[in-house]
This record gives C-alpha cells, sequence and structure tokens, in this order.
C-alpha cells in the first residue's frame, strides 16, 4: 500500500511538474504574441487618427485596409486571451 502511494505521489509530481512548464511555454508565447498584436495596435491607432482626421484624405480603400487589420487585431487577442484560460 505504501509502495503504491509512492508511486502516486511520483506520478503526480511528474504530472505538476510537466503542467508547470506548459503553463510557463504557454505565459512566454502569451507575452510574445502580446507584444506583436501591440505593434499592430499602434498601426491600427494611426490608421483610425488619419481616419478621424478630416484634414486627412482617405480612401475606401484605407479604411477597408484598417478594418481588416483591425479585425486580425481581434483575433489575436481572442487567441491570447484563449491560452491564457488553457
Amino acid at each position: 500500500m505504501k509502495q503504491e502511494f509512492e508511486e502516486l505521489m511520483a506520478k503526480l509530481a511528474t504530472e505538476r511538474d510537466e503542467l508547470n512548464l506548459k503553463l510557463h511555454l504557454a505565459s512566454m508565447q502569451a507575452k510574445e504574441e502580446f507584444s506583436s498584436a501591440e505593434e499592430i495596435w499602434e498601426q491600427v491607432k494611426q490608421k483610425a487618427g488619419d481616419i478621424a482626421d478630416d484634414s486627412v484624405e482617405t480612401t475606401d480603400e484605407f479604411i477597408s485596409s484598417a478594418k481588416v487589420v483591425g479585425e486580425e487585431l481581434i483575433e489575436a487577442y481572442q487567441r491570447i486571451a484563449g491560452r491564457l484560460k488553457s
């Protein structure tokens, strides 16, 4: 009985260590992806400022492009949130 319990403890320790490593790696990946998303966020903010500024001429194509980038950023944020939930 004691040996079975020791085996269980060893298995729990291994599982715990593996999970801890996966969490650490997921956290690092989430931080890296968020950092990349921040660069895109700055681009979107700049484009939004240009679109809102009446003195800057913007085309429908420019606005459409900004919208696509914004939607990609939303997807990136959702991926990051999903990694943090795991």
